[in-house]
């Protein structure tokens, strides 16, 4: 699947024709052959780099969009979204303590660190960069609800309108820049920022259209870097970078590669590894519960019994991916330690004749050859994915035969990305295949998919829950579990969130949403991997940081 993207397209040859980048990988060497002190070239599918902006808040700069800003400025601490419930690891604070409510922190800054120009970073570093957010509400994409920010000495505490337990990693994850360089900025949200002041292990050394250059500090806090400078490029699809990842020009990338075993892994098979880490996230059938078929209950139970969750992973997602197996909707692993007692062990299976007997015993006639619902109307639906989304097209295609089995008719229909995303928003659609967000917790998948706070009329855009599924007791339980200041009382809330997921269909979860990296280990090891999990291995992701000071030179 592609989203939609700003920047126009950029050929191979035009991407590979910086001397620098183009000796990424193995410096033109055979495949295992390493090189000491080798650059890193990490590359995305996006097209050309149109513009330099290292602006860390708007999603189409080119630092956000090619991931290099998380090499410049670093966050306070960094929480594993493929081990969400793992403790977070301390970054440019030192110590982070949250008060019982959530509703406020206290982090403590990091002593003997500095920005990129020499000047010491400090907690009204921490301070000024918060303060924006109250300042320029439009930077505050996250909806954290900042009321205050107090500093006092090299402490920093922030207090909230609510509680931040859902929402913890947007809060320690938001990038801290540097007060004497943004403070005389008028409007934060359009400045470009072209001095890339940050304290990460690297400084922006060279900008062009054709790739982006960041060397290695000597004097970062975290230590000696093994590698010595970083490539940042944008091919013009994923074709071109699953050449460039099977050549060995591209080292690191971000990217589905269709074939991924044979266009990539089998190339070099002891060195090249893609690694899709399970977060909490997942792709789910939205479906419009406001007119039939899926108004009916009984339907929506029916089709999540007949949807096989394995060929999903196998067919559309060509077995890159971890399946999605717990009928709670959540990941595996990163989902295990959330799911309620009351459904550990249960997983997904297509049961062809309990989806029937669910049909028969809620009125339905010709079940399994011309399916009529109770009011005698012949069911058909309409599911529908952008044209070119090639694995979402597969996936929907892959849904319309399976409901076969039931007597339904199911249409599949891929207009332009325009058209399909403004469908989306207003409700003008039968199912659609969709993602939801991610997060240290399960509140995201719920509540995108469930949550009252999404609910517009029909015709009206809505951010989330586009099926426009409306349950109160839902919605209450999901803020008692955002609110709730003891575990038992999120245990609770949440055990009541999964039971209406798992018995009432709002939507239904289709296959996992992983962070998806690819990279060789011909020059550098420490990645992480299946037997590692210590971070994504994603290179757009914030956590990238952590991975960049834990590469090591490969033995030769």
């Amino acid at each position: 699947m592609t989203k939609k993207s700003s920047l126009v397209a950029l050929g191979l040859a035009a991407a590979l024709a910086l001397t620098g980048c183009a000796g990424g990988g193995n410096n033109g060497g055979n495949a295992g052959e390493g090189k000491a002190g080798a650059a890193l070239t990490i590359a995305k599918p996006d097209g050309a780099i149109a513009t330099e902006s290292n602006n860390p808040w708007v999603g189409d700069s080119s630092a956000l969009k090619l991931g290099y800003i998380n090499s410049i400025l670093e966050p306070l601490a960094l929480i594993n979204l493929a081990n969400p419930s793992e403790a977070a690891t301390p970054w440019l604070a030192e110590k982070v303590e949250w008060s019982e409510d959530y509703k406020s922190v206290t982090v403590t800054a990091r002593d003997g660190v500095k920005w990129n120009d020499g000047k010491d970073f400090t907690a009204a570093d921490i301070a000024y960069t918060f303060q924006m957010f109250l300042d320029h509400p439009a930077l505050d994409i996250d909806a954290m609800g900042l009321t205050k920010v107090t500093e006092d000495g090299n402490k920093v505490t922030l207090d909230f309108e609510n509680s931040m337990f859902v929402k913890q990693e947007k809060v320690l994850h938001k990038r801290i820049v540097p007060k004497h360089i943004y403070e005389g900025v008028k409007d934060p949200a359009t400045y470009d920022f072209k001095e890339a002041v940050g304290t990460g292990p690297y400084k922006l050394t060279k900008f062009d259209t054709q790739s982006v250059e960041l060397t290695a500090r000597d004097d970062y806090w975290g230590g000696k870097l093994a590698v010595p400078k970083l490539y940042y490029v944008s091919y013009n699809d994923n074709t071109a970078l699953t050449t460039a990842l099977a050549n060995g020009d591209a080292d690191w990338a971000q990217a589905f590669i269709p074939n991924v075993k044979s266009a990539f892994l089998d190339k070099d098979p002891e060195h090249n590894v893609q690694w899709a880490a399970a977060g909490l996230g997942i792709d789910a059938m939205y479906v419009n519960t406001t007119k039939a078929p899926f108004n009916n209950l009984a339907f929506r139970q029916a089709v999540n019994d007949v949807i096989d969750r394995h060929k999903h992973q196998e067919v559309a997602r060509e077995g890159a991916v971890p399946a999605i197996k717990s009928i709670t909707g959540l990941p595996t692993p990163a989902g295990d330690p959330f799911i309620q007692e009351e459904y550990k062990g249960k997983d997904y299976k297509v049961d062809v004749d309990a989806a029937k007997k669910i049909l028969t015993d809620a009125g339905y006639t010709g079940v399994g050859t011309k399916l009529v619902d109770p009011q005698g109307q012949p069911v058909s639906f309409t599911i529908s994915v952008p044209q070119g989304w090639n694995d979402y097209v597969t996936g929907i295609s892959l849904i319309a035969d399976s409901v076969k089995a039931l007597g339904a008719e199911a249409k599949v229909n891929t207009p332009d990305s325009d058209t399909w995303w403004d469908n989306k928003g207003k409700g003008d659609f039968d199912a659609i295949l969709h993602w939801t967000d991610t997060g240290a917790t399960p509140y995201n998948i719920y509540n995108n998919t469930m949550g009252g706070m999404y609910l517009k009329p029909i015709g009206e855009q809505a951010d989330f829950n586009f099926g426009r599924y409306d349950n109160p007791e839902a919605t209450a339980q999901l803020a008692e579990y955002a609110n709730a200041t003891d575990d038992a009382a999120r245990t609770a809330a949440l055990d009541k969130v999964q039971q209406i997921f798992v018995n009432d269909v709002p939507a239904m979860p289709i296959g996992t949403r992983p962070y998806i990296g690819s990279y060789n280990t011909r020059n550098y090891v420490g990645w992480p991997n299946e037997k590692d999990p210590y971070a994504p291995a994603d290179p757009t992701q914030v956590n990238s940081v952590l991975i960049l000071t834990k590469l090591k030179a490969a033995a030769k």
